[in-house]
């Protein structure tokens, strides 16, 4: 896709669900993540031109689907600059999030950009997932393009909690580039579902993206 002038009425197009506070919101993070960028490398400077229409926009797929209950916990695992973790709090302020990064200068800028947005459904953690307390665990666990798939599954899968009031069903969703077939076979993994987001969103032109969910 071509680089957008103004890229906000575009996205809107494509998800008319967000509502326009929602998209206030996003747009501060977007501001917030170039101003955190200039000076710690998070998303590939390459890409700034196109942080909504190709980052954002990949995160945001997630929403033309998922639809969490009240207090529904979700843990994003690697969130790096807070994608997906942060727009998907803005977009669903009902529910909490963690957003979790093992490097610190990482956690340090969600930890600002939470602030700054007044996000009260978010909490950042410092730290690897597998330190986490056995006892403690998530409706879901999302990633994006962490690691590979049975390595994340190793990571996370004693971190869901059983539950299918929300839909998808509690698990895991995961968001990955490129092809999956082989991850899967040679690991013996099943998803629940697998959807092809450049064919859910084609005008964003995502390229080969995909999201998994493992229903645990």
């Amino acid at each position: 896709m071509t680089e957008v002038h103004d890229p906000w009425p575009v996205l809107k197009g494509w998800f008319p669900n967000i509502s326009e506070s929602q998209w206030e919101k996003l747009k501060e993070f977007t501001d917030l993540l170039r101003e955190w960028n200039a000076k710690i490398n998070l998303v590939s400077r390459k890409d700034m031109d196109r942080l909504e229409t190709k980052h954002l926009a990949h995160c945001l797929t997630i929403t033309k689907f998922l639809r969490l209950m009240p207090r529904t916990r979700l843990l994003d695992v690697g969130t790096g600059g807070g994608l997906p973790g942060i727009p998907m709090a803005i977009c669903y302020p009902q529910a909490k999030f963690t957003l979790m990064d093992s490097i610190a200068k990482k956690t340090m800028v969600v930890e600002d950009i939470a602030k700054r947005l007044n996000l009260e459904n978010v909490e950042v953690c410092r730290g690897r997932v597998e330190e986490l307390p056995r006892k403690k665990t998530y409706d879901f666990v999302l990633g994006r393009a962490v690691t590979a798939l049975p390595v994340f599954f190793g990571w996370v899968r004693d971190k869901v909690a059983k539950g299918s009031r929300n839909s998808p069903a509690n698990g895991i969703l995961y968001l990955k580039g490129g092809d999956y077939t082989e991850e899967l076979k040679s690991s013996g993994l099943t998803p629940a579902k697998i959807w092809n987001l450049d064919e859910l969103l084609p005008e964003a032109e995502l390229g080969d993206k995909y999201l998994i969910h493992f229903k645990l």
